[in-house]
Order: structure tokens, then sequence, then C-alpha cells
């Protein structure tokens, strides 16, 4: 096996992991087997963007260029010399919103991972060792993350602010990487305190979502942190933006670089400090806990069952045909009890629900809230919408797709009843009532009178759905392995798609600029519609 660079450096604190009771010839062999491990897991953010062929050979991540032209990017917010705490809570925004959503995304099949428990646990392993082992490894991969992102800003700062500045910036993301860390696995141990078995899972599916709305909202709100009126930010302290931890980790550079002084500064300031470190010790305490804790994913529980009512109700009032309905409720099944398939497609739903209401934000914190009824900002509903090309892509690929023998044996005219219930399946279960969740918000902001505008959406998106089977490459529901998603390059067909959206949206907006315009709409798309579903499922 390779002998990661990584490991080369804990091998000159040999002696002081020895001193805290680590085994250290057996955490470097968990650890050298776990990146190894690493350099063949299908990453989730950047799935589709790199082919098997074009990866780095005994490399245990895969290298985050997406990242890395972030990082690039925001060599513009730290090259002026003043600011700072505008600046810096920009970036450490930026960089918890990208770290702690790839975290929760990509890596929390690591950081609950059971599958080497049935091996180490019968070995002469302590459970420091383990637990230590463990620990390095997800320590690892969020700064290898970090620092392709915040590489380039590194650099830069040395050069533009000076050696202090940069020794602070590199010390503030340990620590900022610590907090994620810890408060991820806090609330995964929360959890699971009072959850167990397939219950526990669905609930942990559930909390990303929570978590990545949690984190966009955030995000957003540095931003209404600051007056920028002629080029200059003010600052404006107030109770609330203490629990906005980007703007604890800004303090440091605004009191050492800019002057800034007061009570303010000074409690944000320890916060950056104290904070991460009570939270590292509370991790170091609690996690024999947490990992006795991982144990009840195994167990069977009720929570994943599926009694297929609400399936089988549905396939017959839109299913064609009983072979049709027969792979409805199939795909609602598989949707459901698929582990991997909703940690992967479940945090894109936090997105889609979060990234309509992003782009009406300001009216409603300036409060100008009146201005939204008489606008169009309902059209944005339509970004609802983003998570189609992620479940679409994602419902070709199963743990189970050994069984995909299945499709040869059935009797079937064709394939088209398959895509035809996969489809709708994808619809009733996850666009549907998410679109009717953001209408009855976007009712609530906008008025009543906007029904037909949202029912003219609704019934672009359907054609935005079948658009996108046609043109991402075809595969019968779940029928090819996980793994298989790296060999793909769906990039081009993403720009693609994500365009035709926003046509969609564009030709909307045109047809609501002329009196009864959207009834006009409503005729044609109920007629596109059908042509559209008609000629693709043959």
């Amino acid at each position: 096996m390779n002998n990661f660079l990584v490991l080369r450096l804990l091998d000159r604190l040999e002696g002081g992991f020895r001193r805290i009771g680590v085994d250290y010839k057996v955490m470097r062999s968990i650890l050298q087997m776990k990146l190894t491990m690493d350099g063949r897991r299908t990453p989730t953010v950047l799935s589709g963007s790199q082919r098997k062929d074009e990866k780095k050979e005994g490399s245990p991540f895969p290298v985050q260029w997406m990242y890395v032209l972030m990082g690039v990017l925001m060599i513009m917010i730290i090259l002026p010399r003043d600011h700072f705490m505008l600046q810096m809570s920009l970036i450490f925004s930026i960089t918890m919103f990208m770290i702690t959503t790839t975290l929760i995304s990509d890596f929390a099949s690591v950081m609950l991972d059971l599958r080497d428990k049935n091996i180490l646990f019968s070995k002469p392993v302590n459970r420091i060792t383990l637990n230590m082992a463990k620990s390095i490894h997800i320590l690892v991969y969020l700064l290898t993350l970090t620092l392709s992102l915040t590489g380039p800003t590194l650099v830069v700062s040395l050069f533009r602010h000076g050696i202090l500045f940069f020794l602070l910036y590199a010390g503030e993301i340990i620590l900022m990487d610590c907090f994620i860390l810890v408060i991820t696995a806090l609330l995964y141990l929360l959890i699971m305190k009072f959850f167990d078995g397939e219950k526990l899972k669905d609930i942990i599916n559930y909390v990303q979502i929570l978590l990545t709305i949690g984190i966009t909202v955030g995000y957003q709100l540095v931003s209404r942190l600051f007056d920028l009126v002629e080029l200059s930010a003010a600052f404006k302290p107030a109770w609330w933006q203490y629990f906005i931890s980007p703007v604890w980790f800004a303090a440091p550079f605004e009191m050492l670089f800019a002057g800034g002084s007061g009570q303010g500064y000074v409690l944000l300031t320890v916060l950056a400090l104290v904070v991460p470190l009570l939270l590292i010790a509370a991790y170091v305490k609690l996690m024999p806990l947490f990992e006795q804790s991982i144990l009840k994913l195994a167990e069977q529980g009720s929570g994943g069952k599926e009694n297929g009512r609400l399936a089988d109700f549905l396939s017959r009032r839109v299913c064609r045909s009983r072979e049709e309905g027969m792979f409805f409720r199939f795909s609602w099944s598989m949707m459901k009890k698929e582990r991997d398939f909703k940690l992967k497609v479940y945090p894109s739903l936090g997105f889609s629900i979060v990234f309509p209401f992003i782009f009406i934000l300001n009216p409603v914190f300036t409060g100008n809230s009146a201005m939204l009824k008489d606008s169009r900002g309902y059209l944005f509903i339509y970004f609802s919408a983003m998570m189609l090309q992620t479940i679409l892509l994602m419902l070709r690929y199963s743990a189970s797709y050994k069984g995909a023998w299945i499709y040869r044996v059935i009797p079937l005219p064709g394939t088209g009843p398959i895509y035809r219930g996969m489809l709708k399946a994808a619809l009733f279960r996850l666009l549907l009532p998410l679109f009717l969740v953001e209408a009855v918000l976007f009712i609530g902001l906008f008025g009543i009178h906007i029904i037909p505008q949202l029912a003219a959406a609704l019934l672009s998106l359907l054609i935005y759905a079948v658009l996108c089977f046609r043109i991402l490459p075809r595969a019968l529901p779940f029928s090819e392995k996980f793994e298989a998603v790296k060999q793909k390059d769906f990039t081009a067909s993403s720009f693609i798609l994500l365009f035709l959206l926003a046509g969609l949206a564009g030709v909307h907006y045109i047809f609501t600029l002329f009196p009864a315009g959207v009834y006009v709409y409503l005729l044609i798309l109920v007629l596109a519609n059908a042509l559209m579903w008609k000629r693709t499922f043959v």
C-alpha cells in the first residue's frame, strides 16, 4: 500500500502518540488502509466531474479543482487593506459553507462508518488507538479540503499583509476545521441518543437537509451584518451576531490590523478561540460514547419500512398501465430504502428548498415586504427544480444493482413503462411535495393572485423533468453500482439543463407581460406536456 505523506509526517510524532496510550504501529496501519480506501470512494459533491482514468494514483482524496477555483476567486476579497471585519467574515462564511456542506453530504458515511467494526473489534486494538485513527482520518480529510479552498488566499495574505496575518489566518483555519468537525459529530451524537436502527438512519438524512438549509441561510446573513455605503463597510454590533461563527474568526483581524476596539470585538475574539477548544475537549471526552452510539446504526428497526399504501394509491391514479404502475411502486420503494441514494440526494433537496427564497430576501430584510406583492419574484420558484438533475442521475445507481437481471426476464414490449413509472415516482415523491410547500410560502409572500402563475410553473417543471430525462444518458433504474458514477462526465449536460431551466422561467416571464397571458401559457403547457410525455416514453 501507499506510504502517504500524511503518514510520514505522523511518524515524527510517534513518541507523543505512544505517551498518551496509542499503539502507533496499529494506528498507522488503520490510517493507511482508510486513506487507500478513500482513493477508491465515490465523492458526492463532485460526482461526475472527474473521470476514473484522470484520477491521480496514490492520492487519498480527489483533487478538488472546484474549491481551488473558488479559492482563487476569493483572492479579490482578501487583497484590500481595510474593512478586515467584512473581508474575513465573507471569507470564513464561504469557507465554512463549502466545507460543512461537503462534510455533510460526502463524509458522513466515514464519520458513521460501521464496516470496519467487525474486523477491528475482534482484534487486540484498544479503543484509544481506534478513536485516534478515526479522528486523524477525518481531520486529514478536512485539512486537505480546506487547503484546496483557502490555499490561494493564504499565499496572497503572506505577501500582502505580512507573516503575522498569515500565521493568524492559518491558525484560525485549523480552529475552524475543528469547530466544524466537532459540531457535526456532537449533532449526530445527540440524534443517536434518542433514536436507533433504521429510524436513526432516516433522521440523519433529514438532519442533513436541515443543516444544508441552516448553513445556506447563515451564509446569506453574513452580508446583512454590514452597511455598504459609498464603498465603506460599517460593522453594526448586535446581540444575535454572537451566534454567527464566521464573525468570531473575523474579529481578531479587525482588532490587530484595523485598530478595532471595544467590548464586542474582544468577546468575539474570545469566542473564536475558546469555543473550538472547549468543543474539542468535549469531543475527546465523548468519543467513546460516540463510537458506542454508532453501533445503533446496525440495529434493525421499523423506521425504514415502507407500507406501500400511498405508492399503491398514486400508481392507480397517475399510471396508464399495470406495468407502469408496477415500476412506479418499485422506484418509490427503492427511493425510500436505498441508503446511498438518500445520502447523495437529500442534501440537494436542502439547496432546492432555500435557493428560491435567497433572491427575495433583500426586501424582507430591509422591511420592504410590500413591494413583493407587485413583483414577479414568484418566478424564482423555478429554482426548486435544481435537484432534478441529481435525482435522475442517482436513480440509475443502487447497492443492489445485481438484481437488475429482473429487467431481462419481465415480458415487456419496451422500456417506456419502466422509465415513465420511474420518472413519475421521482416527481411525486420528491419534487411535488417540495414545490407545494414552497408554493404555500410564496402565496403568503406575494398574495393569492399568483396561484395561476404557480400552476404554470409546475407544468413547466414537468416539461423540464422530461427534458432532463431526454438529455441525460439513460440507464434502467437502480441497475448500476454507485462506484460507476465517477466514470461518467455529466458536466456539459448539467450546464445545458441549467440554461433550459432559466429559459423556461424567461418564457414564463414574457407571458406575464400580457393581460391574461398566464392563461394562454397554461393552455400551451397542458398541450406541450401531453405531447412530450407521449413522444418521449414510447
